[in-house]
């Protein structure tokens, strides 16, 4: 098998319409650059090319497979100016474009990618008019071949041979796991649908995109295997470059557990599935540590933290694109493995009734990650409301951290992310972090910012903790947008919210309780960052002998006790304080 080689004067690094960074293969021109020449090996998955210098018998030069042509069309030359690598990342206004048709082309890789079958790439071909180009998408890049232009005898053999061997492909070599068994693979004449669909429906649609059913096979103790079996799918992702996590009800289906004494029967269980960075730590790794600090006057805390149940990692075969990738870009290629967790089955916020529950609910996690943040020493860095759940336990409902696939050893973080990218959920980020110089570190107070941000959004567009706000039409603060924008767009809007004298939060009158909370978590971030900003603007002089700025709580404006002053009381009311610390500090001041 031959190795993937890619001549690096050919690759630049773009920012995809998904906000991410993409690798993107561009060759315009034989005469000015290099140009790959396909190998065409199906198991890898996606066209090899070795670089090579232009011959003149190229595609783009004067004489090409018997047809001749001094200058390229115009259609190829607006391909090439305009649908270039640094366009990717404009959103295009008309399909007929040469971006717009890329983007549509994306749009269809992330359907393939978040929907169906858990999946680590695919291959898809544009095609316009009499050009088209071959592009790969996996969870780190986006790689595109050539432009080929059908006219030539030459390029329309290549483009054949393409479609050939992608064809002759097996399910592996086009991203699918060998330890997922789909009912369509096991009985393919299921894909066969005789009743006629509805009008709005494609044919075969819900084969394809329902997992239930399904089994798979996962690396377990002591060299064996164990098998669970696929239901109901209860959260995707939706993206191309990332996580692409997918969680699934499940069962065990394991032969060899005995019968009616199976140790998984009796549990409601997920399997949640994911592409992280190799180098992440597994959540399991962290709630380990975490049950060995939570002992005695700590065990409150198991409450609130996931109870994960196993962990495995599938890692890409030495045959795969993403090894071969690897190998050929280095570290600036985001190697990742195929990352599986079982854990019990939490409830949304959704679940909840009362506002006081939701206050609660928010309290606890901010109890939970202040603990491990403390103890364990381990930073979520990825508060949002998907990662805040639910545990009723023994008539009692308790709020969990969940999901901490994004956290840190709090030792391991002063260098910035270990990912190639931003860590955390686009809305609820700190604002900071949106901004394209940050540089890192993250710290604690960035998730309790994110934390704010949760509220905000949660206590604005929803009527209740089932329903969104009807026709949500607030001029000033558009909170529902924040779901689909940049950060450049998001660092713009949060800055406002930080900064707003008075903050008037449109909250719904369900959630008019946390008016008080919001306002004063405001002022208080308001006032760190106006004192950030005469820090840095002060020119201090040595006979100043002021102390150096606290980064870490913006000056004491935001620490962690500032934020349990506000969070401990609700609508007058006293809420559950677990930590017998924070019950000494918190209950006299309740009192008063």
């Amino acid at each position: 098998m031959q190795p993937l080689s890619v001549n690096h004067s050919n690759v630049r690094v773009v920012k995809s319409d998904l906000g991410k960074k993409v690798w993107v293969i561009h060759c315009l021109s034989a005469v000015s650059s290099l140009h790959l020449k396909y190998q065409l090996e199906p198991t890898l998955g996606v066209v090899r090319g070795r670089a090579l210098k232009a011959s003149r018998t190229s595609s783009t030069s004067q004489a090409h497979s018997g047809d001749s042509s001094t200058n390229p069309s115009g259609l190829e030359h607006t391909y090439a100016t305009q649908a270039g690598p640094d366009r990717l990342a404009e959103l295009p206004v008309k399909r007929d474009t040469p971006e717009g048709v890329r983007s549509q082309v994306m749009g269809y890789a992330r359907d393939m990618l978040s929907y169906g079958l858990p999946r680590s790439h695919v291959v898809n071909f544009l095609v316009d008019s009499q050009f088209a180009r071959c592009i790969y998408y996996d969870r780190s890049l986006i790689l595109e071949s050539k432009l080929l232009n059908l006219k030539y005898k030459k390029d329309r053999l290549i483009f054949a041979k393409m479609v050939k061997h992608i064809g002759d492909m097996s399910l592996e070599d086009l991203g699918f796991s060998p330890s997922l068994e789909a009912n369509f693979i096991r009985d393919p004449a299921s894909l066969m649908k005789l009743e006629k669909p509805a009008a709005e429906e494609f044919p075969s649609s819900r084969i394809l995109t329902s997992l239930e059913g399904s089994s798979f096979t996962f690396p377990y103790q002591n060299n064996q295997t164990r098998t669970v079996r696929l239901k109901r799918v209860i959260f995707r992702s939706n993206g191309v470059i990332g996580r692409g996590t997918m969680v699934i009800r499940v069962t065990c289906a394991c032969r060899h557990c005995p019968r009616d004494a199976c140790d998984w029967q009796a549990k409601k269980l997920v399997l949640k599935l994911s592409f992280p960075s190799a180098t992440r730590v597994s959540e399991l790794i962290f709630m380990d540590r975490c049950k060995q600090l939570a002992q005695g006057e700590h065990a409150w805390v198991m409450n609130h933290l996931p109870d994960i149940i196993w962990s495995f990692d599938i890692p890409f075969p030495t045959a795969s694109p993403q090894d071969a990738l690897s190998n050929e870009f280095g570290v600036t290629y985001e190697k990742r493995v195929m990352r599986g967790v079982i854990q019990e089955e939490l409830k949304p916020l959704s679940y909840l009734q009362t506002a006081k529950q939701c206050a609660q609910v928010f309290y606890d996690v901010f109890q939970c990650h202040h603990w491990v943040w403390k103890y364990p020493e381990i930073l979520h860095r990825d508060i949002s409301q998907g990662n805040i759940m639910v545990r009723s336990k023994n008539g009692t409902i308790y709020g969990v951290l969940n999901d901490w696939d994004l956290a840190t050893w709090l030792n391991n973080d002063r260098d910035g992310p270990t990912s190639l990218f931003r860590t955390g959920t686009k809305p609820y980020m700190a604002h900071e972090q949106q901004s394209v110089h940050w540089r890192g570190p993250h710290r604690y107070r960035h998730d309790m910012e994110s934390l704010f941000y949760v509220m905000v959004l949660f206590a604005c567009i929803y009527s209740s903790p089932r329903e969104k706000v009807p026709n949500f039409e607030n001029q000033e603060f558009r909170f529902e947008e924040w779901h689909r924008k940049d950060d450049e767009f998001l660092r713009d809007k949060k800055s406002s919210v930080v900064h707003a004298a008075p903050f008037r939060p449109p909250v719904s009158p369900f959630f008019d309780g946390f008016l008080l909370w919001l306002n004063r978590l405001q002022r208080h971030l308001q006032r760190g960052f106006n004192d950030l900003a005469y820090s840095i603007n002060e020119e201090v002089t040595e006979e100043d002998n002021l102390p150096p700025f606290d980064m870490e709580t913006l000056g004491g404006h935001f620490s962690c006790e500032q934020i349990a002053m506000i969070l401990h009381m609700f609508n007058n009311e006293q809420l559950t304080t677990h930590d017998l610390e924070w019950q000494n500090i918190l209950e006299p001041l309740s009192r008063k």
